[in-house]
């Protein structure tokens, strides 16, 4: 049997506040380590004449803070196991053991592994102080991050909320520029140092963007971001963007979208998803932007209906569109590699290929050209069909012989157009002309509708051109003659080649 390991508080500063049934714990101790010496409480410690060794060496001599807590607990374990039996030895941490003590964390998993009993007193957390000093009631809604390893997507705005391990400048600068994504640069936020503590008490307030202009940081310092319930602030969040649309298609909500359905959106987010290309094709963030919010709505309104039936809601599409992308790239989040686009392609591929097995399905047993959508436009669908038989094995073997095939068609197309052949007949051989010109453009690396697109654009360019030039000439296309706007796309075509 080894000794007891016992985790004490020392509070958040103040000596007066140290309970006397850890100061007997202290006493009492065959041996007392400390986080570090660096805590106000020490010099009080001092003075009731308690010994003891601090870790603060190990946060000079390694290079990361993890690497701190597990040499901390490791040697915490080791000396309980060595210690004579009925031993105790006392681990004396700032604040409250429970609260940002990561080795305590790590003791409370290993010490029963290890065989070594672990007993933990509460101390004043640096919160109790906060609190009070800075005057809010977490029943409010409050939330603890930990500034060392921050992100957005943990923000809720409207909570009041304390930042801790606020250690130097650099942290503080990490810190305004995680929380100035969801905040304006203006918004008031208040740094606290040593609170509770006699003689070294700070609070200062000042505009978010100042935060990390201000000196004084250190082991006791953190950042209280006040509570912002403005409705500005929620609309930057998905969770409102969920309740908007749950609102809308309520009882109370909109007429319009209580009555929509999957069928009756359909074409609605075809043709969404056609304006954010055309903002794409412009170049246009401002308009993307617009466009990319109405594009997600459709994807919203879409989900809502569902989860109205109880079959799924918005945060279970995100769930599996995160489970697939991690799946999916396992050169990213698995121990696969990937040195180049077609490798990442392949992996992805092979694990879409995983997922249908785990499924119950085959892809060996499936066609070669499955997985292409049965309403994708034609042109598109084409591409993507001889993409698949090319993978097959079934394609041309060079792009002469595609352009042969394509005057092939043409002369065909010709012919059924002279002989009168049945519409029907006319139209097939149009499609077979289209389909033998997608093939080129693929064996060339260009997406047929992209290259077709660009050329509507060209065409819609010139065609301006041609209605300008008529206008200042008091004339319009309907009054002129074929050869007149014939001439004037020819000179659309020479300012092209100026530009």
């Amino acid at each position: 049997m080894s000794a007891t390991l016992t985790v004490v508080g020392l509070g958040s500063g103040n000596p007066d506040r140290l309970t006397l049934g850890i100061i007997k714990k202290l006493k009492a101790a065959s041996a007392v380590y400390v986080r570090t010496a660096g805590h106000p409480v020490m010099a009080a410690l001092t003075e009731l004449e308690i010994a003891s060794q601090s870790f603060d060496g190990l946060y000079e001599s390694l290079s990361s803070f993890p690497e701190v807590y597990e040499a901390i607990t490791a040697k915490l374990i080791e000396e309980a196991a060595s210690a004579p039996e009925g031993a105790e030895i006392v681990y004396a941490v700032p604040g409250h053991p429970m609260v940002a003590e990561s080795a305590v964390s790590l003791l409370r998993r290993r010490c029963p592994e290890a065989g070594i009993g672990l007993d933990i007193l509460g101390g004043e957390s640096f919160l109790d102080e906060a609190f009070v000093r800075l005057g809010f009631d977490p029943i409010e809604g409050f939330q603890l991050l930990d500034a060392s390893g921050i992100r957005s997507s943990q923000l809720q705005p409207e909570l009041h909320t304390l930042i801790g391990q606020v250690y130097d400048s650099f942290t503080a600068s990490e810190t305004k520029l995680c929380l100035m994504e969801l905040y304006p640069p203006e918004y008031e936020v208040i740094v606290g140092h040593a609170l509770g503590v006699e003689g070294e008490e700070q609070i200062d307030r000042v505009p978010l963007y100042e935060l990390d202009r201000l000196a004084g940081y250190g082991n006791l310092s953190l950042v209280y971001v006040p509570a912002n319930r403005a409705e500005t602030a929620r609309r930057r969040s998905f969770a409102r963007l969920h309740e908007i649309v749950d609102i809308l298609r309520s009882p109370e909500g909109c007429p319009w979208d209580r009555e929509q359905t999957h069928e009756s959106l359909r074409k609605n987010l075809i043709e969404e998803t056609y304006e954010v290309l055309e903002t794409i094709d412009e170049d246009d963030p401002d308009h993307m932007k617009e466009e990319l919010g109405d594009l997600l709505l459709q994807i919203m309104l879409h989900a809502q209906m569902e989860e109205e039936l109880g079959t799924f809601n918005v945060y279970d599409v995100i769930e599996g569109l995160n489970d697939k992308l991690i799946f999916r790239h396992p050169h990213v989040f698995g121990d696969t590699e990937a040195g180049s686009a077609e490798e990442a392609l392949k992996n992805w591929e092979g694990m879409k290929a995983e997922e249908k097995r785990r499924k119950g399905l085959k892809p060996e047993a499936e066609s070669a050209l499955s997985g292409v959508p049965r309403d994708l436009p034609a042109l598109m669908k084409a591409y993507k069909l001889q993409k698949k038989a090319s993978r097959a094995g079934f394609d041309w073997d060079n792009v002469h012989d595609i352009l042969a095939k394509i005057r092939e068609e043409a002369d065909e197309l010709q012919e059924a157009i002279e002989s009168g052949a049945p519409a029907e007949e006319q139209m097939l051989e149009l499609g077979d002309l289209l389909f033998a010109a997608t093939n080129a453009a693929r064996f060339i690396g260009a997406d047929p509708e992209e290259a077709l697109t660009r050329t509507n654009r060209k065409f819609v360019s010139r065609f301006h051109y041609i209605e300008q030039q008529l206008i200042s000439r008091g004339s319009t296309v309907e009054d002129s003659s074929l050869e007149q706007m014939e001439a004037l796309w020819q000179e659309a075509k020479e300012e092209e080649r100026k530009l």
